[in-house]
């Protein structure tokens, strides 16, 4: 049998001057594992608006009154009137740019026909991202001055106060009338989350007449949450699956725990989200949201703009000009400070 070496071989090929004469198998497909969902922007409700301060009002009823009673025959003296508060939010411009050459367009690249077009989706895919993680944040919002302070929307963990806790010297933020600006809260004590501060919550925001459907926090919280509500010691009715009759009944290993049913005849679904930022120290929040009391609101929707060419390349920018409505800050609730890393206890 001849040796290896006395054949012409694949290797040969390879080994030729100027990469060779092979043709490379590259499958003509990119496997992108980024274009995930946005469980907020997703799940609550869209709005528009047409200023780059967008106001609305904010009301609700007065506690009951248990001594509610006059004569028969009585005038109408007391005012019950009351009209509530206004409230707004400024709006943010978020923008992607690209800028491809002619030649990078007419070449043959691996899975996309047009390099430009290409480019345009995946910022896009970008821009809806950073959207999505910025609402969420404890961010106050800015007023843009057109020279060199850019606006910024307060975010919806910022503006939460009424159902709103924190670590031992932590502070609230929230929209104050007077600046109409939305302060940052000031961060506290890192704590480790509990089912005792999650039924506080749950609790607060419902004697606030708060109607919460969603928990949401980052992933490692949520596998915490989970390994505690599944664990013998966690206050909760075990996961139950049928397994009666004689005929084999296919079986699901439950690991996880996504709705957790409260006192008050209410859900929570338990959504984790992995857009979701941490704060500077490393700490997160759980929110506590009811989708219909919160929108992302629009003065412009996600475009895409064509520059002016100069040379031989073309230009696109793709831009938002965007804000979060709060429509009532009491109808939800933040737990701040909490070690997404830590054991959640009872």
């Amino acid at each position: 049998m001849a040796n290896p070496a006395d054949e012409w071989s694949s290797a040969d090929l390879k080994a030729l001057l100027a990469g060779g004469l092979i043709n490379e198998d590259v499958m003509a497909k990119i496997w992108d594992i980024s274009r995930i969902p946005l469980p907020f922007t997703d799940l609550i409700m869209t709005d528009t608006h047409d200023n780059s301060f967008t106001e609305w009002t904010i009301d609700a009823l007065a506690a009951p009154d248990i001594t509610n009673a006059i004569i028969d025959g009585a005038d109408a003296v007391t005012d019950d009137a009351a009209g509530g508060s206004r409230v707004g939010n400024h709006s943010q411009i978020s923008d992607k740019g690209v800028s491809v050459t002619q030649r990078a367009q007419n070449s043959r690249v691996i899975g996309r026909a047009n390099e430009l077009s290409y480019q345009v989706m995946m910022r896009q895919q970008e821009l809806k991202r950073d959207i999505e993680a910025i609402s969420m944040l404890p961010q106050a919002s800015l007023a843009d001055d057109g020279s060199a302070v850019a606006g910024l929307v307060g975010g919806f963990s910022a503006w939460l106060t009424t159902n709103a806790t924190f670590g031992a010297t932590g502070s609230n933020g929230g929209f104050q009338t007077g600046t109409k600006i939305v302060d940052a809260p000031g961060a506290g004590t890192s704590r480790v989350y509990s089912e005792t501060i999650l039924k506080a919550a749950v609790l607060s925001v419902y004697e606030a007449n708060g109607n919460i459907t969603n928990l949401m926090s980052v992933p490692d919280l949520i596998t915490r949450l989970n390994t505690f509500l599944l664990s013998s010691s966690a206050n909760v009715a075990a996961p139950t699956a049928n397994v009666t009759g004689t005929v084999p009944v296919q079986q699901v290993a439950q690991g996880a725990v996504n709705v957790y049913a409260t006192d008050f005849n209410t859900v929570l679904i338990i959504t984790p989200n992995r857009l979701q930022a941490l704060d500077g120290a490393g700490e997160c929040d759980v929110l506590y949201i009811d989708p219909t009391k919160v929108a992302i609101s629009f003065l412009e929707q996600i475009n895409v703009k064509p520059i002016a060419k100069l040379g031989l390349a073309d230009k696109r920018q793709m831009s938002a000009d965007w804000t979060v409505k709060v429509y009532n800050e009491a109808a939800h609730g933040v737990d701040r400070d909490i070690q997404p890393q830590g054991a959640v206890v009872a």
